[in-house]
């Protein structure tokens, strides 16, 4: 069995990247050929050697257009190679490989992973909509990170008997106990709040730092990210006098993510459109024991995800005070932190490791229609 994982860009960014190089990495130490071909953000077309069972196929971009590498590059490198592989896994949205795979030629296979719908570029959308209904009509299967959110896909209306789900997983968060210690060590007496993500509208944080009026002195909010909204979210901060119980972080390294995590008492996801898909967040959170307040973002996979009343509780999007109230419901006690915590813990265990994500593709690989 030789896979191709085809798509989006390196390095490494975003989830739907995180995904193929997991994946890339995790089936060809088992001794399959799993290569990885996307569009490079710099440099020329070249191969870099992940292992002995995989390269790493970077093909060079010309320019970026509305958040899509144009790379003809890959174009070119697909129709050469595909016929070296059985499966092509392409990982959805990204008009570039779609295009890549519709020109190749490739006769095999195809896995369609479809991470989310394209919301923000519609105007595009209507140019790139007859591709995309050729990949999905080209799909043998078609992969949701959860069944709900592609069960609830306009673009994907009657191709259910296609449907497969393919949940995320991860590595454990392991924070630093002095890195641990130097966060509470800032914030003396308080429970931490912890967030994290880009400084944009859909991620929700005006009704995130709005919630903290509901919340006593004794917690503090702090949030990870940078992005435009930051000058907007300073001045609500300080529009409602809370500098002292929410702090933007900007950006967090690497590094240090792990130890706010280990550091928060709860971790909240306060996303308010569909954009958001999963929430890798989420289990970032739980695999470490951190309870998680999430969104029931209509049409979303976010609150299948944190499991409500288990792993954490989810609230209706942009209500400041339903997640104040999640908040102090989650931390009211001990006891019921404690479970909370447990709940989350177990949750990740049981559904979102890394070793699961890769033995679940490898089983859906091998059952072909």
């Amino acid at each position: 069995m030789r896979i191709l994982q085809l798509g989006k860009f390196y390095p490494v960014r975003g989830g739907v990247e995180k995904v193929m190089y997991d994946l890339t990495k995790g089936i060809s130490s088992l001794g399959i050929r799993c290569d990885m071909m996307c569009a490079a953000s710099e440099g020329p077309t070249r191969v870099e050697k992940v292992n002995d069972n995989a390269d790493l196929i970077l093909c060079h971009t010309v320019r970026k257009v509305a958040g899509t590498m144009l790379s003809p590059a890959m174009i070119t490198e697909l129709r050469r190679r595909c016929g070296d592989y059985d499966i092509i896994h392409i990982h959805h949205p990204d008009p570039m490989a779609a295009l890549a795979l519709r020109l190749s030629g490739y006769k095999g296979r195809v896995i369609l992973h479809w991470h989310s719908d394209i919301l923000k570029q519609k105007f595009l959308l209507k140019f790139y909509l007859p591709v995309q209904n050729w990949l999905i009509d080209r799909a043998e299967k078609i992969v949701g990170t959860t069944l709900h959110y592609i069960r609830n896909s306009p673009f994907l209306t009657g191709r259910e008997s296609k449907f497969e789900r393919l949940l995320i997983g991860i590595d454990q968060v392991v924070p630093d106990t002095e890195g641990v210690a130097a966060i509470k060590t800032r914030y003396p007496g308080k429970r931490i709040i912890f967030s994290l993500g880009r400084l944009v509208e859909y991620k929700g944080f005006r009704h995130l730092v709005s919630a903290a009026e509901f919340i006593p002195d004794d917690y503090v909010l702090l949030i990870g990210g940078t992005g435009p909204l930051h000058d907007g979210l300073t001045a609500l901060i300080r529009e409602k006098n809370l500098e002292d119980k929410v702090k933007l972080l900007g950006y967090v390294p690497d590094n240090e993510v792990y130890d706010y995590f280990g550091a928060a008492d709860v971790f909240c996801l306060s996303s308010v459109q569909k954009t958001e898909a999963f929430g890798i967040v989420q289990i970032e959170a739980m695999s470490c024991g951190v309870p998680v307040i999430a969104t029931k973002i209509p049409g979303s996979g976010v609150p299948v995800v944190n499991e409500d009343g288990v792993s954490g509780i989810n609230v209706e999007p942009g209500s400041a005070e339903a997640i104040a109230s999640a908040v102090l419901r989650i931390t009211s006690d001990s006891d019921s932190w404690k479970t909370y915590s447990e709940g989350a813990r177990n949750r990740y265990r049981t559904y979102f490791t890394k070793d699961k994500m890769i033995s679940d593709c490898i089983e859906l690989y091998h059952h072909d229609n």
